[in-house]
């Protein structure tokens, strides 16, 4: 297992040595120690040099540029190369490649061409995995393992996925009597008479089943995962003293995270902060969603295993190269939410490959110019903090509910233009961000307690379990926010008939007594002041039974009706969004029920500003980052000592653009 003392707070790269003449190696590696290196990964898309033909392995190169990370004492996570699999091995056993719904087939030559059902696949993978595990899991160099890459729904239609999503079916239903009522075949005369109907959706239909089409990504979801567990238990029993992690990558992911999470040691993400002047007023926000994230897939400190180190391209035209200081301040960043290590991708840009211009530290001409210089000051920066930070974590009162179940059967069935589950969590969790409120972003099935705010975002399939621990969690004392499109359907995909928003309505104190999908049109709600705000993408006409009324439509045949309630429910309150507000009004919202449950913030702070706290045993860290091309001045609620810089600071502080700053909270401050 994954041992805590190896939670050290560092910088890494990727690196390649397959893709490099041997005479660079210890070159390369000599400069990584240099420069303050301490961890790196490799191999895991290099099958076919491990490999190069079925039950032949080569492992001499490989051990030789362990031999010379150890020789410098830098840590090596070794990546198992099953997204990957090599040409021999599709010409041998074509099985493995994934079948598209209309029947086409995925060709080899790329990444990611592996059905994750593949009986192929599985004893292949497993195979070198285990010859891996057994040949490198002693070396010194070895610290860990990363599973495969990036994983995605490849959501085959194969033989072999129809006949395993039919046994998937029939162990969870148990009949077809069970299978017809939980997915309300009777419509449209879809009845299931035999077991050998079940299968994988060919034809790509967008009116299929929405019951059917869910548990069709429950059951990708679960082979994953079953994917991925073969691997980690014969590692696990192999390289005992080995941490295990996986690099999830591009939110919104399809698949269920916290399921796959649940079996590693550290989750990890590949985090590319957008670089364009036009993103820079959002691209700063959506990253600390992505890591906040990331944090909660297990609900500790993580792992970024891929961070960007120039401007990204390739397939599509490349992005801005990094303004001065971007590539420190988004490390930084990561640091300050919970990563413990940072691995930035890649070492040099690669010359050949579809990756040639996904930049590194290093570019093509070999020589280390602007970027790779302030990478260097950042490896010496953590390095002299690394102790300092060591066994710190970031401790919230307020969580944003997520859940891969409510994103899957939205995009199945979208309600209304422009209303995007993922897309609304980012706008609740910048307003939170803007105002300094630290937010963990967790399963929609975890417990609360803990916390003080809760916000749960599109419930739109609800159990008894969900409601009942959402209304303890009020009831206790806490404030809950609940938003339109909470309470339509159960968890087989099946609206209920009841009053919205369903089994959430008595917590609410309301019941919505129609609706308006109103999309792109922009909307307004107003307060009892007179005071203005815009709303879109849909309208829940709510009556309330107990709650009060906060803010009313400003127009429209409902003008006038109740927009956002507040009910009181035991202790706490329960707030009702019937509608999507402009940041403004959540801001002006969440300021509110911060201060009633004294959460600690931050409220002033200027665009592009973020503030996050690191705590440890008799130690706190705030963590202060100006991620904007503009410098800004922050105030802040006292002085501090700087430890990134070992200076005093007073109460205004002056932050050039992508700043960083690092201070100490003395046991006397808040």
């Amino acid at each position: 297992m994954w041992r805590k003392q190896d939670n050290t707070v560092q910088i890494g790269v990727d690196y390649y040595p397959e893709q490099w003449d041997s005479s660079l190696w210890e070159e390369d590696i000599q400069l990584m120690k240099v420069t303050g290196v301490r961890v790196v990964r490799v191999a895991e898309f290099a099958w076919s040099r491990l490999e190069p033909s079925s039950g032949i392995y080569e492992f001499d190169w490989l051990d030789k540029v362990l031999n010379l990370f150890h020789k410098y004492g830098i840590g090596v996570v070794l990546g198992t190369p099953t997204n990957t699999p090599p040409r021999w091995l599709t010409d041998l056993r074509p099985d493995i490649l994934p079948v598209s719904a209309d029947g086409s087939l995925h060709h080899p030559g790329v990444r990611g061409h592996r059905c994750y059902n593949s009986e192929s696949l599985q004893l292949y993978g497993l195979r070198i995995v285990e010859r891996m595990a057994e040949h490198f899991g002693e070396h010194p160099a070895v610290i860990g393992w990363q599973i495969d890459n990036e994983f995605g729904m490849t959501d085959c239609h194969c033989s072999r996925c129809s006949a395993r999503f039919s046994e998937w079916v029939k162990r969870k239903y148990g009949t077809l009597a069970a299978v017809n009522k939980a997915w309300g075949t009777v419509v449209w005369s879809g009845e299931y008479s035999e077991w050998s109907q079940i299968g994988a959706p060919l034809g790509g239909s967008p009116f299929q089943n929405p019951s059917y089409l869910l548990d069709y990504d429950r059951f990708q979801w679960d082979a994953v995962t079953e994917f991925q567990r073969c691997q980690i238990d014969m590692l696990r029993r192999l390289c005992p003293g080995h941490f295990i992690t996986h690099n999830f990558h591009s939110y919104p992911q399809r698949l269920d995270l916290y399921r796959l999470g649940k079996d590693l040691d550290v989750a990890s993400f590949d985090y590319y902060p957008n670089t364009s002047p036009d993103k820079q007023s959002t691209g700063p926000y959506s990253g600390a969603l992505s890591l906040d994230l990331t944090r909660g897939i297990k609900r500790r400190n993580f792992w970024i295993m891929e961070q960007l180190s120039g401007p990204p391209g390739c397939w599509f035209p490349m992005w801005r190269t990094p303004y001065p200081g971007f590539i420190r301040a988004f490390a930084w960043q990561a640091i300050a939410r919970g990563a413990d290590t940072v691995v930035h991708f890649r070492w040099r840009s690669a010359v050949a490959g579809a990756e040639q211009f996904w930049h590194g530290l290093i570019d093509h001409s070999n020589v280390p110019g602007r970027k790779f210089e302030e990478f260097a000051v950042l490896c010496s920066e953590v390095n002299a903090l690394s102790n300092q930070l060591k066994g710190t974590e970031l401790k919230h009162e307020a969580a944003i509910l997520y859940s891969p179940e409510q994103l899957a059967a939205l995009r199945i069935q979208p309600q209304a233009e422009g209303l995007d589950y993922y897309e609304n969590i980012k706008d609740y969790h910048r307003a939170l961000t803007k105002l300094g409120i630290g937010c963990d972003v967790i399963d929609w099935n975890e417990p609360l307690d803990g916390y003080k705010l809760i916000v749960a975002p599109g419930l739109y399939l609800m159990n008894e379990e969900a409601a009942a621990r959402l209304e303890k969690f009020a009831a206790d004392g806490g404030s809950l926010v609940l938003t339109s499109r909470s309470g339509v359907k159960n968890m087989d995909n099946q609206c209920e008939m009841m009053p919205l928003p369903g089994r959430l309505a008595r917590c609410a104190g309301i019941v919505v007594e129609e609706y308006d999908p109103i999309g792109g049109d922009i909307h307004s709600i107003v307060d009892a002041d007179g005071r203005s705000f815009e709303c879109s993408q849909w309208c829940d006409l709510v009556s309330p039974r107990e709650a009060d009324t906060l803010m009313r439509y400003g127009g429209d045949f409902y003008a006038g009706k109740p927009a956002v309630t507040v009910n009181a429910f035991g202790r706490g309150q329960v707030y009702y969004l019937g509608t999507h507000a402009e940041e403004s009004y959540l801001k002006r919202l969440f300021f509110k029920i911060a201060g009633r449950q004294k959460l600690t913030m931050f409220p002033n702070l200027p665009e592009g500003v973020q503030i996050t706290i690191r705590s440890g045993k008799n130690k706190r860290f705030m963590f202060v980052l100006n991620l904007s091309r503009e410098s800004r001045k922050v105030t802040l609620p006292g002085a501090y000592q700087s430890i990134l810089y070992e200076e005093p600071r007073g109460r205004e502080l002056e932050m050039e653009p992508y700043g960083v700053d690092i201070l100490e909270i003395s046991s006397n401050q808040s």
